[in-house]
């Protein structure tokens, strides 16, 4: 059996409450060695937000890359340590993944955006040093503590916030495409997983018009609480039930070749990955389902077109550059469409601009 194929839980706590970074202090006095990992941005607004500074933890500046070189950078300097804090995005938990499983240490995870479930997941999306996508990698737990508080939340950016909806939204049209192509009776984990896959289509089309208006106004409530914890932990239990059928497919390996592209580099992962969705469910025909994104897409701000990408290459040469690296053999478009190429990407996206 691969290590991608073994199933996980969850994180072992998960707290979701305004206010809740009252409790990272009682968390922690399970350990002796917390080192504390965050980025400049996201340690600022927990700062703000925490009524303990938590003074005399080792605090480690992440270099932005979620990659294996600053992961081995960090573990080296957080040697001792028997817990990590990551404090931050998907990129600085990402980056804690790593170095705990370097130190083989727990993670207490503390998301300061909505941008995706890398607080709650064993898997990182890793990148080389410059920023191009490099592997999806794989961790041996997960964290022994999720502390999201919603009032923090409900004051972070808007474009992670709609980066997380993007991503999450995605995941049952990634799993599903998948396991359509299974013959046999799906294993009972792999339906569960797929189950809490169309628990989170159905509570995004749902709420996230409300949620956003809601973070406008800085409001917890409980439409607010449902998209935070679908993209959290709902979200999460997809891929640490499901596997390697509730993880990516078509969309991520849009994703995947935009990075190509530096200036898509400043668009949030899920945005991207939500655009790569369009295009999947275009080249596979799904054309209602492209239909109705699209609407939804436009309703909430999200990105629908081509040209929303900012790709200053022209499109006749730089879509054949990212549908080469989408239907490649190390990705995993063809999860989705088998035996896809190169050409019917490229349809694809033109497909959906026919459509827009």
């Amino acid at each position: 059996m691969r290590f991608e194929q073994v199933t996980r839980s969850t994180p072992g706590q998960y707290i979701s409450e305004a206010g809740a970074l009252v409790y990272l202090s009682e968390k922690l006095k399970a350990f002796d060695k917390p080192y504390i990992v965050t980025g400049e941005k996201s340690y600022e607004a927990f700062l703000t937000f925490t009524p303990d500074k938590l003074e005399g933890i080792p605090v480690l500046k992440y270099d932005k890359t979620s990659s294996h070189e600053d992961g081995e950078r960090l573990a080296t300097l957080a040697k001792d340590a028997d817990v990590i804090v990551a404090i931050g995005g998907g990129k600085v938990c990402d980056t804690a993944k790593i170095v705990a499983e370097r130190l083989n240490c727990d993670i207490i995870s503390v998301p300061t955006v909505l941008g995706t479930c890398a607080p709650t997941t064993p898997v990182a999306a890793v990148y080389h040093p410059d920023k191009t996508f490099k592997m999806v990698d794989y961790f041996s737990r997960t964290a022994y503590c999720c502390i999201v508080d919603l009032t923090l939340l409900a004051h972070s950016p808007k474009a992670y916030f709609e980066g997380g909806v993007c991503d999450t939204l995605v995941k049952w049209y990634e799993a599903e495409s998948i396991v359509r192509h299974v013959e046999d009776t799906l294993e009972a984990n792999v339906a569960l997983g797929l189950a809490a896959a169309k628990v989170t289509q159905e509570i995004l089309l749902r709420d996230t018009p409300e949620a956003l208006k809601n973070l406008e106004n800085h409001d917890v409530t409980p439409a607010f609480k449902r998209v935070v914890d679908t993209v959290f932990n709902v979200a999460a239990a997809v891929g640490c039930f499901a596997c390697e059928y509730g993880r990516m497919s078509g969309a991520h390996a849009v994703h995947n070749a935009l990075s190509l592209f530096k200036e898509t580099h400043a668009i949030q992962h899920g945005v991207k990955v939500s655009y790569g969705l369009l295009v999947q469910l275009a080249a596979m025909n799904e054309l209602e389902e492209l239909q109705r994104l699209i609407l939804f897409y436009k309703e909430n701000g999200f990105i629908y077109s081509w040209h929303q990408l900012g790709i200053e290459e022209t499109m006749e040469t730089a879509v054949p550059k990212m549908a080469s690296f989408a239907a490649s053999d190390r990705e995993t478009f063809r999860l989705a469409v088998p035996n896809v190429q190169t050409d019917d990407i490229v349809k694809a996206v033109h497909l959906v601009e026919k459509y827009v």
